[in-house]
C-alpha cells in the first residue's frame, strides 16, 4: 500500500482510493450518504481559486467539499 494523503492534497485530475474517513460520526454518515466510503475511487475535478473548496467525482456525481472536511479523509493516490 502506498503512503496515504488527505483528499484535500489531491491536485486537479488526481485520482485516489479512499482508505479512511473522518472519525466524526456525523461527518462520516454525511459522506457515506454521498457514496464516499472506504474503497471508493475519487477524482479531483477542480479546486476553487481561493483553494478552500474542491470538486470531486465520486461514483458518477460531482461533489464539492470544503478543505476542512476533505483533509480528514485519507486516501491512497493511484
Amino acid at each position: 500500500m502506498k503512503d496515504l494523503c488527505s483528499l484535500s492534497s489531491l491536485t486537479e485530475g488526481g485520482k485516489c482510493i479512499v482508505r479512511r474517513l473522518s472519525d466524526d460520526v456525523k461527518m462520516r454518515n454525511r459522506l457515506s450518504s454521498l457514496g464516499l466510503i472506504e474503497g471508493t475511487c475519487v477524482t479531483c475535478m477542480m479546486k476553487s481559486f481561493s483553494g478552500d473548496l474542491s470538486a470531486f467525482l465520486i461514483r458518477g456525481a460531482v461533489i464539492a467539499l470544503r478543505n476542512k472536511d476533505s483533509e480528514k479523509i485519507m486516501a491512497e493516490p493511484i
